[in-house]
């Protein structure tokens, strides 16, 4: 990024961050300077609140409560675990379009630390450089470890376009490894990372295990939303994993067991968020789903407002897809199926859809209540509990040197939370609204700046992060 536009990013997200503040010591003030009055409706208003927010606050809660669990858990299922994951791993990177990334994501993988790997590029149908650059770092690979017993193999396939699902079946179906990595193309993956994620299994039962995904790119605001809303979303991933439910394994950092991947017939090309679908219906067949919180891979996140609505889009459109497809899970008793996921964390998901539609109606209502009542203890509480929360995950994260510079926006996460949902509703409102026309939606892409090497390389700390990239011409 020139250091022209670097300036006026910093002073963009200072000034927004100073507002923020501003807001937020308002609320305080308020709280603690104003009288409550009676308003027509007071404690009825409250009461409606309270009831309608019950059932996503139960699932906090007993998020909660349950994230202490996480590491007394894996430490007792490493200890008595009943195999002993090992051997050769296969790593699929599907690429539509991904010359900015490719290369790098190649090198973060080769330099990995684990002892035997094939990693298998498969690029469906792009048309712009990727062909050439993979293709020739292939071939500068090969010459140099010709004749030596290399521990990674290079494989490629160039695929005409046809979906990242069936980009993936094609790459499953030539892959000799016992279990499946996957990373997006836009991706870097920390050097423990495969040693780590395959730690999480420790039965046969384990079918799949999410790893922990970080935004890399993080010097605009909008960046900076998420990278603190992956940070916040991931950690609860920790408490589904006390319960083997983790239901939605993100592609950027995924890891499966092969042969579970085979049973339930590989990835289902006709949703357009594969590996949500795929994880749901591994739980659906009696597998269990863990997430591994120090395999982690640092991604790029789009880095304008239209990119960012456009992955919403696919994100919630094919959730809700997959939520279509596997609606006999939902409160569904049958043993064969986990009650932590059928009756808590499916619906509640479905719930959270609907309390989104209706947000804008419900925050009128609510801050016009608490203006009407100067009561904004309610708010003022909501926005202490944030903070705490998000101090302590990045306290607890894996890497939480990375994510310092979120411990300012700690105390005005509550105002960005409001802009993720303003990013989700539209999302959710255009994916009803297609599903209303049955319409279909496209791999949605968008523009690559290629900066995640320059925010990550010390974090990452490959010592030879960019071999072989200026042989590539």
């Amino acid at each position: 990024m020139p250091m022209k536009k670097q300036i006026q990013s910093l002073v963009q997200s200072a000034l927004l961050l100073c507002l923020c503040y501003v807001a937020t010591f308002i609320v305080f003030n308020l709280a603690n300077s104003t009288q409550l009055e009676s308003v027509l409706g007071f404690i009825e208003t409250k009461a409606i609140f309270l009831l309608l927010l019950s059932p996503i606050l139960f699932k906090y809660l007993v998020q909660l409560l349950t994230l202490p669990l996480y590491p007394i858990l894996e430490g007792l299922r490493s200890k008595n675990k009943t195999c002993a994951p090992g051997g050769k791993v296969s790593v699929l990177i599907p690429a539509w379009n991904e010359e900015i990334g490719i290369l790098k994501t190649l090198n973060s993988v080769i330099n990995t630390n684990y002892s035997t790997l094939e990693i298998i590029v498969i690029n469906d149908g792009s048309t712009d450089g990727t062909h050439r650059l993979v293709s020739q770092f292939i071939d500068n690979y090969q010459s140099e470890h010709a004749g030596s017993q290399e521990r990674v193999t290079l494989k490629y396939l160039k695929l005409p376009n046809g979906g990242k699902a069936v980009a993936m079946n094609q790459g499953l179906a030539i892959a000799t490894g016992e279990f499946i990595i996957t990373i997006d193309a836009d991706s870097v993956m920390d050097k423990n990372m495969i040693e780590n994620i395959l730690k999480r299994f420790t039965d046969q039962q384990v079918a799949a295990v999410a790893g922990n995904v970080i935004i890399g790119n993080r010097k605009k605001p909008i960046e900076l939303l998420q990278q603190l809303e992956y940070l916040h979303g991931f950690c609860f991933k920790r408490a589904d994993s006390n319960f083997n439910s983790v239901h939605i394994i993100g592609g950027a950092a995924a890891a499966y067991r092969k042969s579970a991947l085979l049973d339930v017939g590989g990835f289902d090309d006709e949703i357009i968020t594969e590996d949500v679908e795929i994880s749901t219906r591994l739980l659906a067949n009696g597998y269990k789903t863990r997430y591994a919180a120090n395999a982690v891979v640092f991604t790029e996140g789009p880095s304008d407002w239209e990119s960012l609505c456009s992955q919403r889009l696919r994100w919630k459109f094919g959730r809700l897809q997959t939520y279509a497809k596997h609606s006999t899970l939902f409160f569904n008793p049958s043993k064969s199926y986990n009650p932590y996921l059928t009756f808590l964390i499916l619906p509640v998901a479905l719930y959270v859809e609907l309390i989104l539609l209706l947000e804008p109606i419900l925050l009128t209502v609510f801050y016009a209540y608490t203006i009407l009542a100067n009561d904004y203890w309610p708010l003022a509480l909501m926005i202490s509990f944030s903070a705490t929360i998000i101090w302590m995950q990045i306290l607890c994260d894996s890497k939480p040197n990375f994510h310092r510079n979120l411990i300012l926006l700690a105390p005005v996460a509550w105002i960005v939370f409001y802009v993720v949902d303003l990013v989700e509703f539209q999302a959710l409102c255009r994916s009803i609204n297609r599903l209303a026309k049955k319409q279909n939606l496209e791999w949605q892409s968008w523009t690559r700046v290629g900066i995640i090497s320059r925010t990550v390389a010390r974090t990452v700390d490959h010592s030879n992060i960019v071999f072989l990239r200026d042989k590539v011409s």
